[in-house]
């Protein structure tokens, strides 16, 4: 600002809640006014002057000399608030609270506002952190269920006619549906295909479908669901008059050199087994060193029992609701319609994400104490590399990341890194307890 008269005072009210009193100085505080005027003059009427051509003058002494103030605190507060909270050096979680707003005698104003901040906390006894040890080697089970989900995915399905229709098998038939001796509308079909026992049609129908041969005609006697979304049907008895056309089955090829060679570039089986379980070894220790640094997080935030300001979790939750219905509507689904469907009000799903969201602010305000406790610093060449990284990751030319991202992005870049470097130390520093030992431990 440019006004060396403009100064700010905190004052600690509370835990992470804190007033600053922020005063404007004359000029800026005069700039301010006649933005507000120079805003509202066109709403203005007075009689012998044109619409927008009434001196501010005028308008102060016919309503007083605050008539634009609280229009002026919209372009006089933001640059004052901003410049406390550095001279403070205060990290504001939540809106400002303006209590207080008033012009001084001699030029300028007064603002008063209440804001929580982000806790500044102390962790202890993070080294020594323990963690359940995990297996990083893919089993030779784990490798056959692959196989097996790859041969179920390769499968032909091949007509059957020596046999009657089993569970499993894929049905062709035409049905015709009565109640009370009359056809009921969408109660018809020709060739329908259905798996018997996927649960697709009312319950009992496919059992009784079950053992019938092809051209054989036969009834299938069932009884509408009390829910069913028809309500002349919903909760009544119904015949299908029923007539198989085609049977068919999944034909699993052999798990044998010939499968190795049709899903895969291997010559056999052993070839294809040996590399599948490496790839799902590295696949699974990737995993692990997931789950190990989610397991270690958790332990992080236990330690955690400072406040926590209600903000801070509350823009959390916001945050992984985000996220849950982009997930959402990556699949195709409006959100809204989402709910719905599920039953779940969106309190429902705010309180499903609470809690981890607690848990996730009291990690980060972790992780921050030990960048400060630990002083944890980035080299040059720690922080080049990884703008290289994200330059090539997000395939933009240098100049235009930096742009993009600007010198706040930069900054959580850097914070980002120095947090990364934290969980590094408090891993290398974590003890690996066996399946069943940590409980033991914990018990003693």
């Amino acid at each position: 600002m440019s006004d060396n008269t403009q100064k700010s005072v905190l004052e600690i009210k509370g835990d992470s809640f804190v007033q600053l009193t922020l005063h404007i100085g004359e000029k800026e505080f005069e700039g301010a006014v006649q933005q507000a005027y120079l805003k509202n003059r066109n709403k203005l009427n007075f009689p012998g002057f044109r619409k927008g051509r009434v001196p501010r003058a005028m308008v102060e002494k016919q309503y007083g000399k605050d008539f634009f103030h609280s229009d002026a605190l919209e372009f006089c507060f933001q640059d004052a608030f901003d410049d406390a909270c550095l001279e403070h050096d205060v990290d504001v979680v939540s809106r400002p609270d303006v209590t207080k707003f008033e012009a001084s005698e001699g030029g300028g104003a007064e603002i008063v506002v209440e804001v929580f901040v982000r806790p500044v906390i102390e962790v202890k006894d993070y080294k020594g952190l323990e963690y359940t040890l995990r297996d990083d080697d893919a089993t030779d089970d784990e490798v056959m269920t692959h196989i097996e989900r790859e041969r179920e995915r390769n499968a032909r399905i091949v007509s059957v006619d020596d046999r009657p229709a089993k569970n499993g098998d894929t049905v062709v038939f035409d049905f015709a549906g009565y109640m009370d001796g009359v056809a009921f509308a969408g109660g018809t079909a020709q060739g329908h295909e259905l798996v018997l026992g996927s649960g697709s049609f009312i319950e009992g129908f496919e059992e009784q479908i079950e053992g019938k041969n092809i051209d054989e005609e036969f009834d299938v006697n069932v009884n509408f669901p009390e829910a069913y979304h028809a309500p002349e049907l919903a909760g009544k008895p119904a015949v299908f008059k029923c007539k198989l056309i085609e049977i068919k089955q999944r034909e699993l090829p052999e798990i044998d050199d010939m499968f190795a060679q049709e899903i895969s570039e291997f010559d056999t089986l052993d070839e294809y087994k040996a590399d599948l379980k490496a790839k799902m070894s590295e696949r699974k220790a990737e995993y692990n060193k997931l789950e190990i640094e989610n397991e270690l997080a958790d332990a992080l935030a236990d330690k955690v029992n400072d406040f926590i300001p209600t903000a801070m979790i509350e823009a959390e939750t916001r945050r992984l609701i985000s996220l849950f219905a982009e997930s959402i509507e990556r699949q195709g689904m409006d959100f809204e319609r989402y709910l719905q469907m599920t039953g779940q009000g969106i309190d429902a799903v705010v309180s499903m994400y609470q809690e981890p969201a607690f848990k996730n602010v009291k990690g980060r305000l972790a992780v921050d104490a030990i960048v400060r406790q630990e002083n944890i610093t980035l080299t040059q060449e720690e922080y080049d590399a990884e703008i290289e990284r994200l330059v090539t990751l997000y395939e933009m030319p240098m100049e235009e990341f930096l742009r993009a991202v600007g010198n706040e992005g930069l900054t959580s870049i850097e914070k980002d890194l120095k947090g990364k470097k934290a969980l590094s130390l408090i891993r290398e520093h974590a003890v690996g307890k066996e399946f069943g030992e940590k409980e033991s431990a914990s018990e003693k």
